[in-house]
């Protein structure tokens, strides 16, 4: 099962930051598991929120050219506050340094202004063709489908709101 936990992209600044939101559903399989009568956000999952909204930033700094984008490390992790279902979690991050094969962040995510999660992360960026050259078809594949999850959470309309 593929997590999605990026709903839309608020804002983004290309090389510098984006802002995302993640809406809390019920209806998400994993909430019947963490915690039957106390439904909450898994903090694995709120860090992986802040790893995809990143992601996006570094797809559209490198102009989706890599296939798979990766946590190489998180630092610094702090939780503060749960996710309920219904609540809108707010992801924002900031570009330290994004290059070719990383890129490195400090990110924060919070609901209603209260902190839910806070630290540093660190992405790796490749094409699975880097070490098995037959799996190029596989990253376009892979690319294609990234373009195309792209528009759905209004990647283009929040870089036109920017002059992009």
């Amino acid at each position: 099962m593929k997590f999605h936990l990026v709903d839309k992209i608020i804002s983004l600044e290309p090389g510098k930051r984006i802002e995302t939101i993640k809406a809390l559903s019920l209806a998400e399989e994993y909430l019947a598991d963490h915690f039957p009568a106390f439904p909450v956000l898994p903090g694995v999952m709120m860090l992986e929120a802040l790893v995809q909204s990143a992601a996006w930033l570094v797809r559209v700094q490198q102009n989706f050219s890599k296939s798979i984008i990766v946590l190489g490390a998180a630092r610094n992790v702090r939780y503060a506050n749960f996710v309920a279902p219904g609540n809108i979690m707010t992801c924002k991050l900031e570009a330290m340094e994004i290059t070719d094969s990383f890129a490195k962040f400090k990110g924060e995510a919070f609901v209603e202004g209260n902190t839910t999660v806070t630290g540093r992360l660190e992405l790796r960026c490749f094409n699975l063709a880097d070490k098995t050259p037959h799996l190029a078809e596989a990253d376009k594949a892979v690319i294609e489908q990234l373009k195309s999850r792209w528009k759905l959470v209004h990647g283009p309309e929040a870089l036109a709101a920017v002059g992009v």
